[in-house]
């Protein structure tokens, strides 16, 4: 949950809502998430602030004063059906919202928001384009859905077994990783000679193009920095 929190922050949000305090609140909290957040009190500012900054998502109420939300979002749709769009409303209708259906919605949260419905909500939205990773170096990542470790967006190829080594480092990222450890969850049922083991860490460190590994003598292998 923490890498996919941590993508937010590579995308800009609209916040679209005519009651101020609930306003002040859902874009307090966006603040977290997002790089970049906009704030509207109706559609037509909302509409304003949608062509100048082209935000990624956009969540709206649906009922508002100088053009709803409904109204917003049907103009945007006429030529934008890739932006993100999270309506948030009172109503639990399912035919209301099946109304709704041809302006691609992406989310309903319905009243009252809280941070939990919100962020659950938002990631929702986004599904896929946010990938389930775990960062061992800022440009170096596994992606988990995919199972395959890329180096500045580059496919790293490994073999099963380096990749049940890296995820067995990151699963005790805070401690040593004993030698006994690996021998259990990579040899399994096999004995693990020193040889094989050194013979495989040489292996691995030659395909990983950085160092993120390191020797504790005696011990066993930790992640750098960890």
């Amino acid at each position: 949950m923490e890498n996919i929190i941590k993508q937010l922050q590579n995308y800009t949000v609209l916040c679209v809502e005519d009651e101020d305090g609930i306003r002040k609140r859902l874009v307090n909290t966006l603040k977290y998430y997002f790089r970049g957040v906009y704030e509207a009190k109706n559609g037509e500012d909302g509409y304003y602030l949608y062509n100048e900054y082209k935000p990624d998502l956009i969540i709206t109420d649906i009922e508002m004063p100088n053009k709803s939300g409904i109204s917003l979002v049907e103009d945007i749709r006429k030529k934008d059906m890739d932006t993100l769009v999270i309506m948030v409303t009172a109503y639990s209708n399912e035919e209301y919202l099946l109304e709704l259906i041809n302006l691609n919605i992406n989310q309903y949260i319905l009243k009252p928001v809280n941070s939990d419905s919100l962020l659950t909500g938002i990631i929702k939205a986004f599904g896929k384009r946010l990938k389930e990773i775990i960062t061992f170096h800022k440009d170096l990542y596994f992606d988990m859905e995919q199972r395959e470790l890329f180096y500045k967006e580059q496919l790293i190829p490994l073999r099963k077994r380096d990749k049940e080594f890296l995820l067995l480092l990151h699963r005790n990222r805070n401690v040593v990783v004993t030698y006994d450890l690996i021998e259990e969850y990579l040899w399994r049922d096999k004995s693990m000679s020193i040889t094989a083991l050194k013979t495989f860490i040489k292996e691995f460190r030659k395909r990983i193009p950085i160092e993120i590994i390191t020797n504790k003598p005696q011990e066993g292998y930790k992640l750098i920095n960890s």
